[in-house]
């Protein structure tokens, strides 16, 4: 099959339309059985996992609360095992997916972005995880926040299916969220973003991100909103670190590169550019 696409590529190693095609139907179709292994795991993993959901719902009860989770139809607990080991499959399948969309790309980057790509790819996952994991954190008090608006005599009944689609876009938004400033870094070390950019825009970074975390929890509990914008507001700085480190490093093997051809100016130009 290599063979195939070698042979299939032009003088200048580039491939076809059709060849492109066909190379993202193989990607697919790898990253869709990866997924498939994974939903029979879910299927077993999930009660443990829909457990771990509920707690908080549990935990109102034990409070004094009348709390509990409740199913609208017939098939309602059928189909929240579904969807619980459908986020499962994607979660452990997720760095052969992850995996497919880099090799798909990768053929058309350079050395050095792809060992980029692939330090992005390293540090993203952790960083997902930990943000899924900050996301679980601050459930506990949304849920309390929530039914202390109701009076003590009515119960505070929850459909599963809508607490399940709650609970899972709050992970992922902020595993998605924790993700982000290792995506700016990666931008820097491909030369499409600055570091003194990136540093300059800190204050919309930062309204960014709280208005991020406001969205993510309830506008009532700040307790929540800090804890989600606290470590974002310091991977960005982090990240911005991170980037003014690289670009100093290449300002200056560039500006050594440029001297041995009697082009001193270049320090001066760079200056300007860093300045603007």
């Amino acid at each position: 099959m290599a063979k195939q696409a070698r042979q299939g590529r032009n003088s200048e190693g580039r491939m076809s339309l059709g060849q492109h095609l066909v190379e993202l139907r193989k990607r697919l179709m790898y990253a869709a059985i990866a997924i498939a292994v994974g939903l029979v795991a879910g299927w077993f993993l999930s009660p443990m996992v829909w457990e771990i959901l509920r707690k908080p719902i549990e935990s109102l009860g034990e409070q004094g609360r009348e709390a509990m989770i409740t199913y609208g139809d017939i098939t309602g607990a059928f189909d929240t095992k579904v969807q619980i080991s459908l986020f499962i499959a994607v979660l452990l399948a997720s760095p052969v997916w992850l995996y497919q969309i880099w090799a798909f790309l990768a053929p058309g980057l350079t050395r050095r972005e792809k060992l980029y790509g692939v330090g992005f790819l390293g540090a993203a996952v952790p960083l997902f995880l930990g943000g899924a994991y900050a996301g679980w954190m601050v459930l506990p008090n949304i849920v309390r926040l929530m039914a202390s608006f109701q009076p003590d005599q009515d119960a505070f009944f929850l459909n599963a299916r809508s607490y399940l689609d709650f609970a899972i876009k709050l992970l992922l938004a902020v595993g998605i969220g924790f993700v982000m400033p290792v995506l700016l870094v990666l931008l820097n070390f491909i030369g499409v973003v600055r570091g003194q950019s990136i540093l300059k825009s800190w204050r919309v970074a930062i309204l960014l991100i709280i208005l991020f975390a406001g969205i993510a929890t309830p506008a009532a509990d700040l307790m929540s909103m800090f804890l989600l914008a606290a470590p974002m507001v310091v991977l960005y700085f982090l990240a911005a670190g991170v980037a003014v480190l690289h670009d100093r490093r290449v300002d200056k093997r560039t500006a050594k590169e440029f001297a041995e051809y009697g082009l001193d100016e270049f320090n001066d130009n760079s200056r300007t550019e860093g300045a603007a």
